[in-house]
C-alpha cells in the first residue's frame, strides 16, 4: 500500500529543491538580470511568503472534494511558476513568478502529506507522512548540489529547469495514476478554523520555535565552522547535517506507527536541543560531525512526527493543519536566518550561534510536552448500567 505514496513523494522533492535552490546560484542570476545579489535574495522572501500566505487559505477552497485535482492544480500552478523563473527576462518578472511557486508549493505540501495520509491503512499512516517529508529533505539535500553543479556547467535556467522536469514528471503520474486519492473533506471555513484547536495552535507555535532554531541556524553553518577553527571542514559538516536529515526523515515513519508520535516527539525535540548544547559546548570536528548529524536528523523527523502528533485523531483536518505547521516552520526559518544576521551584526560571535539555539531548543522541549499533554484522547465507553438490586426488583 505504501508504494502508491510515490506520487507525492516525487512531488515533494521537486518542492525541497525548489526550496533551497536559488540560494547556489544567486550571483549567477543577479549577473544575468543584471541586478544585486540582494535584490535576487527577495525571491527567496517572496516564496517563503507566498507559501507561508497560500497553504492554510487556499488549500481548502483548491481541494475542496478531489485531492487529485487540488494536487494537479498545486503542481500546475508550482511548474508554471518555476517554468516563469527560469524564463524570467528581469527582477519584475523574476520576483513576481517566485510568488506563485510559492502558492503553488504552500497547497501542495498540505495536500500531498493529507493524500498520503489517506491513502493507506491507519497502522501505516506514520511511514506515509514520513515519506513525503523524506522527499523534501531528499530533494533539499540531494537536489540543491545537483542544481548548483547544472548551473555551473550549463547555467542558472537550467537548474530551475530541473525542478520544472521534476514536477512535471510527478504532475504526469498523478495525472495517469489508476487509483483515486482520498480527501477528507471540509469546508474552507473548517479548514481556517483548525488553528482554533489548542493542541493545533501549540503545535504550530512549536514549528515556527524549531523552523526559527533548527533551519534558521543552518543558515550560518559554515560561518560557525570558521568561528571555531574548523574552515575546512564546513563542506564535511554540511553533508552530515543532509545525510542526517535523509535518514531521520526516511527511518522515523515505522517508529512512528509503533511507538505512537506522542511519546516521539518530546524525545526528538530533546535531541535537537541536545544537539545545540554540544555544538556550543564542544569542540573537534569529530564531535560536531556527530552533533550535526543528529541536529539534521532529529529536525527532519520532527517534521513528520509533529505532522502525526497533530493530525492522527482528526485526519479530515491533516490538509489544513499541516498547511498552519509548515506555513509557521518556514516562517521561523526567514526569522531565525534574520535574526542569526542581527546577533552578528551586534557583535555576536559566529560560534555562540548554537548557544542561542540551544535557548530556543528548551522552549521547544517544554512545547512538545505541552503538545502531547494537550492530544485527544478517545472518550470513555459507557458504563454498562448496574442489574436491578432485589429491592428495586
Amino acid at each position: 500500500m505504501i508504494r502508491k505514496v510515490w506520487p507525492l513523494v516525487v512531488a515533494a522533492v521537486s518542492l525541497g529543491i525548489d526550496a533551497y535552490v536559488l540560494a547556489g546560484v544567486l550571483p549567477r542570476i543577479a549577473d544575468s538580470l543584471a541586478t544585486t545579489v540582494a535584490a535576487i535574495g527577495l525571491g527567496v522572501t517572496a516564496f517563503t511568503g507566498a507559501y507561508a500566505l497560500a497553504g492554510p487559505l487556499l488549500t481548502g477552497p483548491l481541494a475542496a472534494g478531489s485531492a487529485r485535482r487540488g494536487l494537479l492544480i498545486a503542481l500546475g500552478v508550482f511548474n508554471a511558476g518555476n517554468l516563469a523563473t527560469a524564463l524570467a527576462p528581469n527582477l519584475g518578472v523574476f520576483l513576481g513568478s517566485r510568488v506563485v511557486a510559492g502558492v503553488g508549493a504552500g497547497v501542495l505540501t498540505a495536500v500531498a502529506t493529507a493524500a498520503a495520509a489517506g491513502m493507506v491503512a491507519p497502522e501505516q499512516r506514520g511511514r506515509a507522512i514520513a515519506l513525503v517529508t523524506f522527499g523534501l529533505s531528499t530533494g533539499t539535500v540531494a537536489g540543491v548540489p545537483l542544481g548548483m553543479l547544472i548551473g555551473e556547467h550549463l547555467g542558472w535556467r537550467w537548474t530551475m529547469g530541473l525542478v520544472v522536469a521534476v514536477g512535471a514528471l510527478s504532475m504526469l503520474a498523478l495525472a495517469l495514476g489508476p487509483l483515486p486519492i482520498p480527501w477528507p473533506g471540509g469546508s474552507p471555513a473548517a479548514h481556517l478554523s483548525s488553528i482554533a484547536v489548542p493542541q493545533v495552535a501549540v503545535g504550530t507555535v512549536l514549528a515556527f520555535v524549531l523552523g526559527l532554531t533548527s533551519l534558521g541556524l543552518y543558515t550560518y553553518l559554515l560561518p560557525m565552522a570558521e568561528a571555531r577553527g574548523m574552515e575546512s571542514w564546513g563542506f564535511a559538516f554540511v553533508w552530515a547535517w543532509g545525510v542526517g536529515g535523509v535518514a531521520g526523515s526516511a527511518l522515523i515513519g515505522k517508529p512512528i506507527d509503533a511507538f505512537g508520535s506522542h511519546r516521539l516527539l518530546p524525545l526528538i525535540a530533546a535531541a535537537t536541543l541536545a544537539s545545540f548544547a554540544a555544538l556550543a559546548l564542544v569542540g573537534g570536528p569529530a564531535a560536531w560531525l556527530a552533533a550535526i548529524a543528529v541536529w539534521g536528523a532529529a529536525g527532519w523527523a520532527g517534521v513528520s512526527t509533529l505532522q502525526d502528533a497533530l493530525t492522527r485523531s482528526r485526519p479530515e483536518r491533516t490538509a489544513s493543519v499541516v498547511a498552519f505547521q509548515m506555513a509557521a516552520m518556514y516562517l521561523g526559518a526567514a526569522a531565525g536566518s534574520a535574526a542569526g544576521s542581527a546577533l552578528l551584526d551586534g557583535g555576536t560571535d559566529a560560534g555562540d550561534l548554537p548557544a542561542w539555539s540551544a535557548a530556543g531548543g528548551a522552549v521547544a522541549v517544554l512545547l512538545a510536552l505541552l503538545v502531547v499533554r494537550l492530544r485527544a484522547r478517545p472518550a470513555p465507553a459507557p458504563r454498562e448500567a448496574a442489574a436491578p438490586t432485589a429491592c428495586a426488583a
